[in-house]
């Protein structure tokens, strides 16, 4: 009997070897694919792995709690904001559902935030107060050409009267006095009084000046027969008398070509402790793909965008006072792509990197430089590598901020260009004469790099696509991390989930890394099938957080002024050799310009540290910071909070 037994055994053994070899023959690659992806598994969990390259992490929101991610911001609370708007989703434009939601990375809690207007592709920046600064957002989504179904674009109205602003309600018409097609405006607009034009040395008055106001028009009924071809003059109508005289529009082709993204003028202000939005006044000119800029005194630098007839705003920029709650322009005008990259340098003066998301000519505010806001004089920094190729490139500045070294990274051509550069470029703003050189490469040309600086004064590069928005499956699922002392990258764990347009990164206080969104175009290399929006948040847990013990820091005070002291507790004091004050990123497409490390000064005491801050209001603007500790090999503690008043 046992002897029939184990025949039958070995049998069994014979036949499923037989089998599992005919598998192996007809199935050959999924068997492998299957061993490997095992085995991969196994490796990245191992705990030697995970000290040498870091652990990336999946979470996933319940159903109810996913949006389209565009923007999102660290708050002093310890909690993530995470704006959509409309989220690039023109049914949720249509219906008017705009999302935002508060993150807690701590408990795992997920809360909706009501959100008043649709703040996709909106600017935002840390205030002094802990507040986020919100301002533009989307008026309408872009039609393309096959789209368009009725002509229209720019009508520039003009007023030549020197006594008095005219008011053109929303339905205003328009009828040109050569080709007599009327069209309609769809919104109001105030048209400033003309300015009264003097001889300097005479004072004989020489003219009046008309004041000028844009408006977007449409004809009044469809098709092609509606589109003109060259500039005319229209005459307003349900004007009389003087008002008919000297009110007037002027527009060049209006056609039924693709109509961009309009811009708005609203902005808010977002409490992170009542966790709401907070409207404060509008900005004067309406953006669309603005960029925020702290400056050394508190205030908000606004600048590009495209308008609320889906031009670049023509180098109009304007600076918010949180104390006022008003905008002003600033002296004089400049003109960038949507999206700059522009930073508060220790002179107070603002570096430009030339990385920028997209809409602007390609041969206007380009160039690399460095601009005094306060004479609107602009010094062009040379030797930057693939010039071209700086639409989609990420900025930052390298820790620590002291150094006032940046490194610009990858990039692609203008618009939807399939050309991307494998480049990092760094420039040294303290040099005599600054000049961009070239840094270690990548090892594909990268579009939408997502970057963040770790407490160990080391920058975390990953993600990205090959092509534009990731088209042909492009998008690059590696992670590197740079240190600035070797210049040279450390290629670590590869991140579980590609990356593209719309996406972006923020260091948390637990010294963790955060990634949200991407947008790829299309899901597949032959670009047949639509692509879906990438919902799922990614964590990073660095290196560093895998050897053990990590520094403790505790008690102190939440304010600490520039140039003074504070003391924090710490278990083992002696462990401290680097004390860093990191501003909480904003981040959305490709750009973050408060993201800054700023090296501290410390002594040792009996129980804890003493830190002393950087007088230079430049170099740490005033608002909340988490000021990390790290030991000597470059761990890091929780973030304590402070605030730089």
């Amino acid at each position: 009997m046992k002897a029939r037994a184990g025949h039958r055994r070995a049998r069994r053994l014979a036949i499923g070897g037989a089998v599992v070899l005919a598998l192996a023959g007809m199935n050959g690659p999924w068997l492998y694919r299957f061993g490997t992806e095992r085995y991969h598994e196994y490796k990245i969990n191992k705990a030697e792995y995970k000290a040498a390259n870091g652990h990336w992490d999946i979470v996933e929101f319940p159903k109810e709690y996913r949006q389209n991610t565009i923007h999102a911001a660290l708050l002093h609370t310890g909690k993530v904001l995470l704006i959509a708007g409309s989220g690039n989703d023109q049914d949720n434009f249509d219906a008017k559902r705009f999302d935002t939601r508060i993150w807690d990375p701590v408990k795992g809690t997920v809360k909706k935030v009501a959100t008043p207007k649709d703040l996709f592709c909106t600017g935002h920046t840390q205030l002094a107060d802990g507040r986020l600064l919100i301002a533009g957002g989307t008026k309408r989504y872009e039609k393309l050409k096959g789209d368009v179904t009725k002509a229209g674009g720019l009508m520039i109205v003009h007023n030549e009267n020197p006594d008095e602003p005219v008011t053109l309600p929303a339905g205003t018409r328009f009828t040109g006095r050569k080709n007599g097609r009327t069209f309609v405006s769809k919104d109001p607009v105030l048209v400033p009084r003309a300015k009264k034009v003097f001889d300097e040395d005479t004072g004989r008055f020489l003219r009046n000046d008309p004041g000028l106001g844009r408006i977007y028009v449409e004809a009044q009924k469809s098709g092609a027969r509606y589109e003109t071809g060259t500039q005319d003059n229209y005459r307003v109508q349900g004007l009389k008398g003087a008002d008919a005289r000297n009110t007037y529009g002027i527009a060049q082709k209006l056609a039924l070509d693709k109509k961009d993204f309009q811009g708005i003028r609203d902005a808010f202000e977002f409490d992170p402790v009542a966790e709401k939005y907070i409207k404060v006044d509008p900005m004067n000119e309406a953006r669309w793909y603005p960029t925020l800029t702290t400056l050394s005194d508190g205030k908000v630098l606004s600048l590009s965008g495209l308008d609320e007839i889906g031009q670049l705003v023509p180098g109009k920029n304007e600076v918010f006072d949180p104390r006022a709650g008003t905008w002003t322009y600033t002296k004089g005008t400049r003109q960038f792509p949507t999206y700059p990259a522009i930073t508060l340098m220790q002179n107070g003066k603002l570096f430009y990197s030339g990385s920028n998301a997209g809409y602007g000519p390609d041969d206007v505010g380009r160039d690399p430089g460095v601009w005094d806001l306060e004479s609107n004089e602009f010094t062009k920094i040379p030797g930057m590598s693939d010039p071209k190729l700086l639409e989609t490139s990420g900025t930052v500045l390298l820790p620590p901020a002291q150094d006032e070294r940046y490194m610009v990274i990858g990039g692609g051509g203008v618009g939807e260009s399939d050309r991307a550069s494998k480049k990092t470029r760094l420039v040294d703003l303290l040099a005599g004469h600054p000049r961009f050189t070239d840094g270690p490469e990548l090892e594909k040309g990268t579009r939408y790099p997502q970057y963040s600086i770790l407490p160990d004064d080391t920058v975390l590069v990953s993600g990205g696509s090959e092509d534009y928005r990731g088209r042909g499956a492009s998008d690059i699922l590696q992670a590197r991390i740079y240190d600035g002392r070797k210049n040279a990258f450390d290629r670590v764990a590869d991140p579980l989930v590609g990356r593209n347009y719309h996406a972006g990164s923020i260091l948390l206080p637990d010294g963790r890394v955060m990634f949200f969104g991407s947008d790829p175009l299309y899901a597949d290399e032959g670009n047949t099938e639509p692509g879906e929006f990438e919902q799922r948040v990614e964590i990073y847990t660095p290196p560093y957080l895998y050897r053990g013990s990590r520094p403790s820091l505790s008690g102190g005070p939440k304010t600490v002024a520039r140039g003074a002291s504070a003391t924090f507790r710490s278990a083992r004091p002696s462990a401290v050799k680097a004390a860093r004050l990191i501003r909480p990123s904003a981040s959305t497409h490709v750009t973050d310009t408060d993201q800054r490390s700023v090296a501290l000064d410390f002594v040792t005491t009996k129980d804890g540290i003493r830190v002393t801050v950087p007088k230079n209001r430049n170099l740490v603007p005033s608002g909340w910071y988490m000021l990390f500790v790290t030991d000597g090999e470059g761990t890091p503690g929780k973030a304590r909070w402070v605030r730089v008043p």
